[in-house]
């Protein structure tokens, strides 16, 4: 059986799924739903996509359409995920869920009462190179006594991952943490019982804060230190360092070294043969269309990252 999907939104990250799902056998995306018409159709165009539309509502309402993908801006993910359980559609939201815990709250209510397949992009836990490291924990192999993580961007206006301009505002603490946060829980699995944060001055246009710090402490005595900053001119991107009881592991995006204080400083770890890809968007959305097929809950699933948004929430407290 072919999975026909639905795609919202066809900006940088929408065509990071597109292009992932071209390796995926048996699923199809019919439908691409985004704001400016004649993009959609170009982009649409390029990937032999039939039908285009600047309407959700209009896709959802297509009998065809099995799943739905949302790449589409923060402040309308809860309520489009819910559009979509309640259409009886299954559906994969990137992150963030929610920037409003409530909303985040009913989605995964809703999706109880709907049974469908629904899940967050919570890439970090398909990335091969913190795949391999779970590996490690899970065999005993390694244990992690701190995470430090940085993540840094130089964006001043409004642009999205690939420079270019959008209508909204991106969110270090409820977009860019929640892959820190939710990773360090999941890594550690342990939940997180301590959270602190900082933040810097609010940007006078762009109304957010541009900077922030976050302490966090996992129940088994593990911690993380989270740096976030849209004001840092390079190298951009995130950088986790994982201190353990028996190595220290550097991911920078898709690369995994092991950090030496004798001998070479780095030792290149080859993630090539973890999984079926090192593409994390490609194996985020196969685990989504094998949870479907198999009628399980996928990993990311709303219920397993709703805690993640518990900590963000209250750490949206403190900074206020």
């Amino acid at each position: 059986m072919t999975i026909k999907v639905a795609l919202a939104g066809a900006g940088a990250f929408g065509i990071k799924h597109l292009d992932g799902i071209k390796n995926i056998p048996d699923v199809e995306v019919v439908s691409l739903i985004s704001r400016d018409l004649e993009k959609t159709r170009e982009v649409a165009g390029k990937y032999g996509i039939k039908h285009v539309t600047t309407d959700l509502s209009e896709s959802l309402a297509l009998k065809e359409v099995d799943a739905v993908i949302l790449c589409t801006p923060t402040q309308m993910h809860a309520a489009q995920t819910k559009a979509c359980l309640e259409a009886g559609k299954h559906v994969q939201v990137e992150i963030p869920l929610c920037d409003v815990l409530k909303e985040g709250e009913e989605v995964l209510a809703l999706q109880k009462k709907t049974g469908k397949v629904a899940m967050v992009g919570h890439t970090r836990r398909f990335n091969p190179s913190h795949q391999y490291v779970r590996k490690q924990i899970q065999s005993g192999a390694f244990n992690i006594q701190q995470m430090d993580v940085q993540t840094f961007f130089f964006r001043r206006t409004n642009m999205n991952a690939a420079g270019q301009p959008r209508s909204w505002t991106d969110h270090l603490l409820w977009h860019h943490a929640a892959h820190t946060v939710d990773l360090f829980a999941y890594q550690c699995g342990s939940p997180i019982v301590k959270a602190n944060a900082l933040q810097g001055p609010i940007h006078p246009e762009l109304k957010i804060a541009m900077d922030m710090s976050i302490q966090l402490k996992a129940a088994n005595g593990a911690i993380c230190t989270l740096s976030l900053s849209f004001n840092n001119d390079g190298p951009l991107g995130t950088f986790f360092r994982y201190i353990g009881d028996t190595a220290t592991y550097i991911a920078r995006y898709d690369d995994l070294v092991q950090a030496h204080s004798k001998g070479p400083a780095e030792t290149p770890i080859d993630v090539s043969k973890v999984d079926v890809s090192t593409n994390g968007i490609e194996l985020q959305d196969r685990e989504f269309f094998a949870a479907i097929r198999e009628g399980r809950e996928p990993n990311s699933s709303i219920a397993q990252v709703l805690p993640c948004y518990q900590v963000l929430h209250d750490l949206e407290q403190q900074l206020k």
